[in-house]
């Protein structure tokens, strides 16, 4: 019986937890992230809301949010922000003036080829090949998927 404690209790250390091998993975992609976005300007959520729009330009507020799970409270500054740096312009949708829509601006698109180094820097700082990165990737879209349930 005391062996089955033990071994319940091996089971509630930090490094069995699949919660914290994501977190300190996140933190530390973070850092490898920092200095490259820096270097073009942009916070990584800012980043990820231009390579959505990179990926299709004139979304509204509400897809991108759908796209980058977050919420339009969260991204609304975001948006803000690229506005005034002038890579995006907001407008009210024509057909339906609650949605708010945002487009590239040329300096928006232009910004795309300087980022175009960035994925290549993280893919050598993983240490993984990307036949490797591709499986990891799609192994945490389906725990993501799976947990969204």
């Amino acid at each position: 019986m005391d062996q089955a404690l033990d071994d319940k209790a091996d089971k509630t250390k930090l490094d069995d937890f699949l919660c914290f091998a994501i977190y300190s993975a996140h933190h530390a992609l973070n850092r490898v992230y920092k200095p490259l976005l820096d270097a073009i300007g942009l916070t990584y959520t800012q980043y990820l809301a231009m390579i959505t729009l990179w990926e299709q330009d004139d979304q509204t507020v509400g897809s991108l949010g759908e796209r980058l799970f977050l919420e339009s409270s969260t991204l609304t500054p975001v948006l803000k922000r690229l506005e005034a740096l002038g890579l995006v312009v907001r407008t009210r949708d024509k057909t339906d003036e609650r949605q708010v829509r945002v487009q590239l601006t040329a300096s928006g698109r232009a910004l795309q080829e300087r980022a175009k180094t960035i994925p290549p820097c993280i893919l050598e700082a993983s240490g993984l090949e990307m036949d490797e990165l591709a499986r990891l990737k799609a192994e945490i879209a389906t725990l993501r998927s799976s947990l969204l349930r």
